[in-house]
C-alpha cells in the first residue's frame, strides 16, 4: 500500500511559481518581466510592502527567470531546464538565501561578502536574497554598504523588508524599490475561489468575504485562514459556520442597526447590542465596528467613492442600496458620536450604559425628541429625504441645515425703527453697560415696558432679558406657545432646569440664591447681589430661556436680571470704624472712655 502524500498547508502549495500567478500586483510583475526582457537589470533591488503580500515569492520567482536557460515567449520561467529544478527543490548553488532575523551580525555579513566571489554555477548570475533586512544591525548595514554599491559583475541583490523605514538611507539610495501594495478584498476572493476549486470544497462567496476581510490585504493570512475554516467544516463552507469559527460580527447585525437608527427605533437598537453582548462579543470593538460600517455607507453614498469600498462586490451592492437611504449630513454627525465615545470608552465607569446612550443618541438623529425633552441635547434633529418637515414651535426646535452639531441658534433682536423703542431688551450684561457708558456719551435706558420699575435703592444698571420678537400676527397664525403661566409653574421649572444642569456651577449657585419674582403675566424678574452671577445669567439666558418656555408652553416668557445694591447695615467695616460706631451710638461706653482718660487707638 503507497504512502498518501504528506498533507501541505495551502499557504505553501499555492504559492505562486511564476509570474502570472502572483496575486494583485500586476503592475509590479509586468516592470520585472520587461527588465528581464530589456536586459535592463539592477545591481539591487528592494521589496518592501506589508506582510504576505508576495515580495519573497516575486523574489524567487525574478531569481528563477533571471536565470532561466530556455524562458517562455511570454517571459516567464520554463520551470524544466537545470537552472528552474534547482531553485524549485531549494539546492541551487546560484541563489542563496539568508534570514535578516536570525543572521543580522557583522560576522553574517562579513561571509556573505565572501560567498559574493564565488562565479555562478549553472545560470548567468548569482543572485542573494536577504529577507527581513531591516533586522540587520547598524555595524553589519555598514559592513554591507561597500558590497552593495559596488558587486562583482553577474551579482545581483534582493532585498526584502515589511519596514522600509528601518532601512538606513545609504542603503536606500542604492537599490531599486519595488513598493508591494495590499491585495484587495475581491482579488483575494478571486484566488479562494479557485483554490477551493482545485480542492474539490464548496463554499460560499460571502463566505470568502468574510475571511478576505480578517485577513487584512494578506493573501498568506487568508489561506492561512481559509485551511482553518476548512477544516472545521468537512469540505462545505457557509458563511454562518464562518463567522461561527472566527468568532467574527456579521455585519448583518450593522445593517439591521442602520435600519432601527433610520426609523428612530430606540428599543430594536437596544436589543441587537444586548444579542451582541450574549454572544461574547466587547463593546469596544462592536462600537469600533458599527464606526467601520457608518464609513463604508458613507463612502458607498456617492457613486465616485464606491471604490473606496473594501468589500466584495455582492455585499458592496448592499451598501450601496443601503447608504440611499440616508442623507449624507447623517453619517457626518453619527462618525462623529461613535468617534466621542471611542474615546470616552476607557475612562467611563459604566462601558455598556456609554454604548446605549450613543445607540439612543443615534437614533434621535432624525427622530426629535418632544419638548421639554429636547432641551436636554443641544444637537438637532436631521432631515431623512424620506421625511417631510415636521412643524416647529418655540427656538428650540428650529430646524437647522447645517451638518452635524452646529452650535444652538440664539434668537436675534428684532428690527426696530430709530423712533419706535423696543418693547423687549436683548441679552445686554451689567459690566458691558458699564464699560461702555465710558466711551460714550451718557445715555438714558429706557426700561422695557413689560419690565417692571424697580425698587427704591436697586442698582441703576440695566437689566438682562431675551425673549422672543415680536409679530404682528397672533399666535395661531404663528404657531406660537401662549399657554397661561403661573409663578408655582416657573418655579417648578426654575428648579428643574437646576437639577438638569449641575455642571454649571456658576449659573446653578446663583439661581439657588434668588428666586425668581412675577412682575406681570409672562414677565419674571430676578435679583442678585454680584456682578458675577449678571455675567453668569447672560451667558447662559437663551439656553436657560427657552428652557423656561419649553417647560410652560409659552414663547413670550422674558426673564430680567437686576443687580440689586447691598444695604448700608449689611457692609462689613474696619475694626476702628465699628468701634468708633459704637462708641458713638452708645453713650455709656463713651463716658466709661473719658473717665479712663482712654481713646481708640489706630
Amino acid at each position: 500500500m503507497a504512502a498518501s502524500a504528506p498533507y501541505l498547508v495551502s499557504a505553501r502549495k499555492y504559492r505562486p511559481a511564476t509570474f502570472r500567478s502572483v496575486v494583485g500586483q500586476k503592475a509590479l510583475t509586468s516592470t520585472l518581466k520587461n527588465a528581464i526582457a530589456s536586459n535592463r537589470l539592477g545591481q539591487a533591488y528592494l521589496f518592501t510592502g506589508p506582510r504576505g503580500v508576495g515580495k519573497t515569492s516575486c523574489a524567487r520567482i525574478f531569481a528563477k527567470t533571471i536565470n532561466c536557460l530556455s524562458p517562455n515567449p511570454d517571459g516567464e520561467a520554463c520551470g524544466k531546464c537545470d537552472s528552474c529544478r534547482a531553485i524549485d527543490l531549494g539546492n541551487s548553488f546560484d541563489l542563496t538565501e539568508l534570514d535578516a532575523a536570525s543572521n543580522n551580525s557583522v560576522e553574517d555579513i562579513r561571509l556573505l561578502n565572501e560567498q559574493v566571489y564565488v562565479p555562478a554555477q549553472v545560470g548567468k548570475y548569482r543572485i542573494f536574497i536577504i529577507d527581513e533586512v531591516h533586522m540587520l544591525s547598524s555595524n553589519a548595514f555598514n559592513a554591507f554598504l561597500k558590497t552593495l554599491e559596488e558587486p562583482p559583475q553577474n551579482v545581483i541583490f534582493i532585498l526584502a523588508t515589511t519596514e522600509k523605514h528601518k532601512v538606513i538611507p545609504t542603503i536606500l539610495s542604492r537599490c531599486q524599490i519595488y513598493d508591494f501594495k495590499r491585495i484587495t478584498i475581491q482579488d483575494i476572493v478571486d484566488h479562494l475561489q479557485y483554490v477551493a476549486s482545485e480542492e474539490g470544497i464548496e463554499v460560499e462567496t460571502e463566505a470568502l468575504g468574510v475571511i478576505a476581510r480578517k485577513a487584512d490585504g494578506a493573501m498568506r493570512d487568508a489561506l492561512s485562514i481559509f485551511d482553518q475554516v476548512t477544516a472545521s467544516c468537512a469540505g462545505h463552507i457557509t458563511y454562518q459556520a464562518t463567522i461561527e469559527n472566527l468568532n467574527v460580527l456579521d455585519y448583518e447585525y450593522y445593517f439591521r442597526l442602520i435600519d432601527a437608527f433610520r426609523t428612530g427605533d430606540v428599543a430594536t437598537a437596544l436589543l441587537i447590542y444586548q444579542d451582541i453582548r450574549d454572544k461574547g462579543f466587547d463593546s469596544h470593538f462592536f462600537l469600533n465596528g458599527l464606526a467601520g460600517h457608518v464609513r463604508d455607507l458613507m463612502v458607498a453614498a456617492d457613486p465616485r467613492t464606491v471604490p473606496l469600498l473594501e468589500t466584495a462586490e455582492d455585499v458592496g451592492k448592499r451598501y450601496v442600496d443601503q447608504a440611499r437611504s440616508l442623507p449624507l449630513n447623517w453619517y457626518y454627525a453619527a462618525l462623529r458620536l461613535l468617534t466621542d465615545s471611542d474615546l470616552a470608552y476607557r475612562a467611563a465607569s459604566s462601558k455598556r450604559l456609554l454604548v446605549e446612550l450613543t445607540l439612543i443618541r443615534l437614533s434621535q438623529l432624525l427622530t426629535p425628541a418632544t419638548p421639554p425633552f429636547d432641551a436636554v441635547d443641544n444637537t438637532p434633529p436631521l432631515r431623512s429625504p424620506e421625511t417631510t418637515p415636521r412643524p416647529t414651535s418655540g427656538p428650540a426646535s428650529a430646524p437647522s441645515s447645517s451638518p452635524a452639531y452646529p452650535s444652538p441658534a440664539v434668537v436675534p433682536p428684532a428690527p426696530q425703527a430709530a423712533h419706535e423703542p423696543n418693547p423687549e431688551t436683548s441679552v445686554t450684561s451689567d459690566i458691558a453697560a458699564r464699560s461702555t457708558a465710558k466711551r460714550t456719551a451718557p445715555k438714558k435706558v429706557t426700561p422695557a415696558p413689560t419690565q417692571p420699575v424697580k425698587k427704591a435703592g436697586a442698582s441703576p444698571l440695566p437689566s438682562v432679558s431675551i425673549s422672543k420678537p415680536t409679530s404682528p400676527r397672533t399666535g395661531e397664525e404663528t404657531g406660537e406657545r401662549r399657554e397661561p403661566v403661573t409663578a408655582e409653574a416657573f418655579s417648578e421649572a426654575w428648579a428643574r432646569f437646576i437639577a438638569n444642569n449641575p455642571a454649571k456651577h456658576i449659573l446653578i449657585s446663583a439661581m439657588r440664591s434668588a428666586a425668581p419674582r412675577q412682575v406681570g403675566n409672562e414677565a419674571f424678574e430676578v435679583a442678585v447681589e454680584h456682578p458675577a452671577s449678571v455675567q453668569a445669567f447672560e451667558a447662559e439666558m437663551p439656553q436657560l430661556i427657552a428652557f423656561l418656555r419649553n417647560a410652560v408652553s409659552n414663547d413670550r416668557i422674558t426673564l430680567s436680571v437686576t443687580l440689586s445694591e447691598i444695604p448700608e447695615s449689611a457692609k462689613t467695616l474696619p475694626p476702628k470704624e465699628f468701634l468708633k460706631k459704637i462708641v458713638d451710638t452708645n453713650p455709656v461706653l463713651a463716658a466709661a472712655l473719658r473717665n479712663m482718660e482712654g481713646e481708640l487707638g489706630s
